[in-house]
């Protein structure tokens, strides 16, 4: 029970720490022309549903994992908050915990998580080339990398494909139309229920 708790803790506290680090990550970005609507990131329920994350994964973690899980959730909420306020997704969300994953594999002599990132790093990187950033965003690549190396290259192909589906049906519920959406949250939320499903399993 306090491994529980603590669990509940930590990925909270991270979930309110990225949604806190945010807006000054984005303040000084140019907004591009093609940059989806701004909006209001749902901060209770990212905060809500990375302790949940917590209650659910600490049971089931050393204290390493759970803190790889940590860092993982600040991404994670940081990524998506970032896309909703301003349409980017700063490489401190992806990149950095990207290279502490990769390094951790490399440390105990398994290419996995680095094949894997590759995996979902090849139909993501030609959808951004084919749009030309305009239905898929550099930011989205990374993200979807960093799913990748998390969760293994099957589970997050088949995460990403659902969160590609709800993303469009959520687009024409809005009537958005051709419009852009921040992608981001969809992947996020994909990447948080991967980590629920490995954790747990």
């Amino acid at each position: 029970m306090p491994f529980t708790i603590l669990g509940v803790a930590l990925l909270g506290a991270a979930a309110w720490i990225g949604t806190v680090a945010a807006p000054p990550l984005v303040a000084d970005v140019a907004r591009a022309d093609d940059a989806p609507r701004p909006g209001r990131p749902p901060t209770p329920w990212l905060i809500g549903g990375s302790a949940a994350l917590g209650g659910l994964l600490a049971p089931h973690s050393t204290l390493p994992q759970l803190t790889m899980a940590t860092v993982l959730v600040f991404a994670l909420v940081t990524a998506w908050s970032t896309d909703v306020l301003h349409g980017v997704v700063p490489d401190i969300c992806t990149l950095g915990p990207l290279a502490v994953i990769l390094s951790l594999a490399l440390l105990h002599h398994t290419w996995t998580p680095l094949i894997s990132a590759l995996i979902l790093f090849a139909p993501f990187a030609a959808a951004a080339s084919l749009s030309k950033g305009l239905g898929m965003g550099w930011g989205d690549v990374k993200l979807a990398t960093l799913g990748g190396a998390a969760l293994g290259a099957p589970l997050a192909l088949l995460l990403f494909a659902g969160a590609s589906l709800v993303a469009v049906i959520v687009g024409r519920a809005l009537r958005r139309g051709r419009a852009p959406i921040a992608f981001a949250p969809y992947l996020a939320a994909a990447i948080g229920m991967g980590l629920a499903v490995v954790g747990i399993l």
